[in-house]
């Protein structure tokens, strides 16, 4: 009777390490197959990085020579980024200055304290965040309207 005991214990536990072996085994696939999915995806990373400095030359030519050919290649290129799941990085001017997606190259003075005065190069990302190249901005800071006020104010005091 012990052995008939032993024995079911001896197969439930069998049966236990079984199923964590299982469920180990399914969660390494699953892990393998993301790890595969964003090396994939993120291997087009180096190459599109690379060719960014060409899409700006090309703009910067476009804003000179205004070349019907030229556009269309700009374009072409742009479609291109698009469809391998690029998108530029939003940074107008008057917008919230985000460090995540944006390098300050320049502050300046007047305006609002930390929106963006201009955008003097564009940033890139993948749809799912993931920055290829941070945007350049010239955002706004030192003192605020109100703060130059104050400032003025403790001058003339002294």
């Amino acid at each position: 009777m012990k052995k008939d005991k032993k024995s079911k214990d001896s197969v439930s536990e069998l049966k236990g390490q079984l199923a964590r072996a299982l469920a180990d085994y399914d969660n390494l696939r699953k892990r393998a197959d993301e790890e595969k999915d964003a090396l994939f995806k993120y291997s087009s990373q180096r190459i599109i990085a690379g060719l960014l400095p060409i899409l700006d030359m090309l703009e910067a030519a476009q804003k000179h020579i205004n070349d019907q050919g030229l556009a269309i290649a700009i374009k072409e290129f742009k479609d291109l980024l698009r469809e391998e799941g690029v998108e530029v990085i939003p940074a107008g001017q008057g917008e919230a200055f985000d460090e995540d997606t944006q390098d300050v190259i320049e502050v300046v003075e007047g305006g609002e304290h930390g929106k963006i005065k201009e955008a003097v190069l564009a940033g890139y990302r993948f749809a799912d965040g993931h920055v290829i190249r941070h945007a350049k901005v010239k955002v706004y800071g030192g003192l605020t309207e109100s703060k130059k006020g104050e400032n003025m104010k403790k001058e003339n005091k002294d």
